[in-house]
């Protein structure tokens, strides 16, 4: 298995978690919260998708560095809330849903705003 996914290695052999699992995981859990107004794609990424590419990260990506996992998100904010407060929120409830679905004690969460929402 290569760098795509999260080893955990015990006596009884080893347990290996696709980042792209992991990454749906997140991508769930950052919809729920309020004041998000959604996930931003990342660069190019609609045109990847275009011309044929199917497993483009839509707003979040996962990396493994030294034992820990590594997650950068692109959100969009909701008109109206505290960009710092939801942002914060966003990091918390991502780092909560990581460690206790993956195992892994640390996570590195980082958040970047890249607009706002306006209600329509």
């Amino acid at each position: 298995m290569g760098e795509s996914y999260i080893s955990c290695k015990d006596a009884n052999g080893s347990i290996n978690i696709s980042e792209d699992v992991v990454s749906a995981m997140v991508r769930a859990a950052i919809t729920e919260i309020d004041g998000v107004a959604g996930i931003s794609t990342t660069a190019g990424a609609e045109l990847a998708e275009h011309i044929g590419f199917k497993t483009v990260p839509k707003g979040v990506k996962i990396q493994i560095v030294d034992e820990t996992v590594k997650v950068d998100a692109i959100i969009l904010v909701r008109y109206g809330c505290n960009i710092v407060s939801v942002a914060r929120e966003v990091q918390d409830t991502v780092a909560e849903i990581v460690q206790a679905n993956t195992g892994i004690d640390k996570a590195e969460v980082n958040i970047h705003v890249t607009g706002i929402e306006f209600d329509r």
